[in-house]
């Protein structure tokens, strides 16, 4: 008795089939990826839309101290013209110690001082060093933790590994929307509001542009 034919998936439906399963692994992947960032972006978002509301009251701290005496001839008044330029790095570390602040950074040298701005989210500082006693002050300001939020979502200040995340973060969402577009393409045919509402999703905002914003 001659053994059955195999029967075989219809080269169209087989193609479906392995696009669906890519596009499902893709999906749900940059959707883990991205599934914190997101949450922390829609939070942010509508805080950042209600700041006048809900911003907090800034807290500002003060500090003073003297800089050692070995270390002031490396910041010695002179006659050069103005310039940005580090801390020496003992300065710099007596800076960090002293105020407990990060002061690897750009510094402004005047005649007769050195300010050294120190951003960040949720707040500012700055440490200023009078060149030729020695003499310093600090001023930090917080803004609280709903600020700190907000600038991380702008990326305010918040260094170069933060800039790096929201690259990737961004990219992993890119991802997650045109997948979700794709797959969109592919259930449409048994879901008739798909492109309906996907059409509002568009109308809405464009109307909402149109009509109040100028």
């Amino acid at each position: 008795m001659p053994e059955p034919t195999p029967t075989r998936t219809p080269p169209k439906r087989s193609r479906k089939a392995f696009w669906l399963k890519q596009l499902h692994t893709w999906h749900w992947m940059s959707s883990a990826i991205s599934l914190i960032g997101l949450l922390l972006f829609t939070i942010t978002g509508f805080t950042l839309n209600h700041a006048a509301e809900i911003e907090g009251t800034p807290v500002v701290t003060e500090g003073s101290g003297q800089l050692p005496a070995p270390l002031l001839p490396q910041i010695a008044p002179d006659d050069k013209p103005d310039a940005k330029k580090p801390l020496p790095p003992a300065v710099a570390e007596w800076v960090g110690q002293a105020f407990s602040v990060k002061s690897g950074g750009t510094a402004e040298w005047s005649a007769d001082e050195i300010y050294l701005a120190l951003p960040r989210p949720g707040g500012d500082g700055w440490v200023a060093i009078d060149r030729a006693t020695g003499a310093a002050t600090s001023e930090k300001t917080d803004r609280g933790w709903i600020s700190y939020l907000n600038d991380l979502h702008k990326g305010r200040n918040s260094g170069t590994a933060w800039k790096w995340f929201i690259d990737i973060f961004a990219f992993a969402c890119l991802v997650f929307a045109l997948t979700g577009l794709f797959l969109l393409q592919l259930h449409a045919a048994k879901r008739r509001s798909t492109w309906p509402l996907v059409g509002l999703g568009l109308a809405i905002p464009t109307a909402i542009a149109v009509a109040f914003i100028h």
